[in-house]
């Protein structure tokens, strides 16, 4: 097997035992860890995907994380719930369908909903923002296909999907 020499700067040589402690022992091994999991995101990312983290679980406390492409989303605020869906495709083929659902009964009120002279509470509750609806149930689900999709989503939303996995998001004219 061959070898290859690394030089590490002497200010860098607590990064590497760092590493090394984490998973075990051997430099080379971890080494080689950290550049899979490099070209597996760079490759990712060339490719069109990015890094998708999505909450889970009641108000969406816990995360998981994947490299997707988003295909689609929906918003429906009525007077009773919110639901919000997003599509995404998974870099293996694999279609996300992520759900958000909360009742206005359970929107946090007094000292939790925040101040309503504030834009933070006005922008939380229209959904503006990141963590923006932080109650409700969040779930995710793994489909294998499209037509798995079909009656888990509004028509619509279901078509632009659909749309989106028939044909390239941009297309390249040779004109």
């Amino acid at each position: 097997m061959p070898n290859k020499t690394i030089y590490v700067a002497d200010d860098d040589l607590p990064v590497f035992q760092r590493a090394q402690e984490l998973v075990g022992g051997n430099l080379s091994s971890t080494v080689v860890s950290a550049l899979r999991r490099l070209i597996e995101l760079e490759e990712g990312r060339e490719a069109g995907f990015e890094e998708i983290v999505l909450q889970v679980g009641r108000d969406g406390v816990r995360q998981v994380r994947f490299q997707g492409v988003l295909l689609g989303e929906w918003r429906d605020v009525g007077d009773k719930r919110v639901l919000h869906q997003q599509v995404y495709r998974s870099r293996k083929g694999k279609l996300v369908l992520h759900t958000h659902s909360a009742l206005w009964s359970e929107y946090p009120t007094g000292d939790a909903a925040g101040d309503m002279k504030d834009w933070k509470y006005w922008r939380r509750m229209f959904g503006i923002g990141d963590r923006a609806w932080d109650w409700g149930d969040y779930e995710y689900e793994i489909l294998d296909s499209l037509k798995d999709l079909k009656d888990r989503v509004p028509d619509k939303l279901y078509r632009k999907v659909e749309d989106m996995t028939a044909h390239p998001q941009i297309e390249e004219l040779d004109i």
